[in-house]
């Protein structure tokens, strides 16, 4: 895998591994003609209570009807109304059996649990899908770059994106060919950090980021295939 090839798998792996989520969720179902009624986000009170349709529609980029129909699938699955990490694990693994998916999907978990309560909810889910499908494309990278920033200081380290760039290659596994050796992710570590870090002073910011991602086509076409999802 090359250098572009990583950068395109690190930005466009968030999403379409999330979106495979949903799917296994049972989240991202068609919407059909019952979806016009009105389907309150309503739970009993000794579970997670959503937030009212109304801030929802505030604050995604969804239609009342998508927002209903996602929320049709989500409360399915998890009657709960809450994902714990543990869960979150488990699903991802089920994707990647000949791989160790835990790490990745801990980064990823973390981006997607914005209240750091330990539990990703149905707004969780309805927000940080409405930026990864609706979203500009600066929102887009915004929620990658935070991803990455692991300690959210504002910047990506060597270290942090190392992190990540092993996670992936864990949770491929033996589905990368040839087979990584070993130093190949710090490889690819030094090459990102030639490329973003346009100071050199050893951390990428959002302003580095964002304008070496819109000057790549490729990065700028994995931000748009996503569009017409739901």
């Amino acid at each position: 895998m090359g250098m572009q090839g990583m950068e395109l798998c690190a930005v466009a792996v968030v999403i379409l591994l999330f979106i495979a989520v949903l799917k296994q969720f049972g989240i991202l179902e068609p919407i059909s003609a019952e979806d016009s009624c009105d389907v309150e986000l309503e739970l009993s009170p000794a579970r997670h209570q959503p937030e009212e349709l109304e801030q929802l529609l505030a604050r995604t980029k969804f239609t009342k009807k998508e927002l209903q129909s996602l929320y049709r699938g989500f409360k399915n699955e998890c009657p709960s109304g809450l994902v714990d990490e543990e869960t979150f694990k488990l699903i991802y693994s089920q994707f990647f059996p000949q791989g160790d998916a835990s790490a990745y999907a801990h980064f990823l978990f973390d981006a997607f649990d914005a209240d750091r309560n330990g539990a990703l909810c149905f707004q969780d889910f309805a927000v940080g899908l409405s930026v990864l499908l609706r979203g500009t494309v600066q929102q887009k990278l915004k929620w990658a770059f935070d991803l990455y920033d692991i300690n959210k200081d504002g910047c990506i380290s060597k270290e942090e994106m190392l992190e990540i760039v092993t996670s992936i290659y864990d949770m491929m596994g033996r589905c990368t060919h040839p087979p990584p050796r070993a130093g190949v992710p710090a490889q690819h570590v030094e090459l990102f950090f030639q490329k973003m870090d346009r100071n050199g002073d050893g951390v990428v910011t959002f302003e580095e980021f964002l304008e070496t991602c819109q000057k790549d086509a490729d990065i700028m076409s994995s931000m748009r295939i996503f569009e017409n999802v739901i």
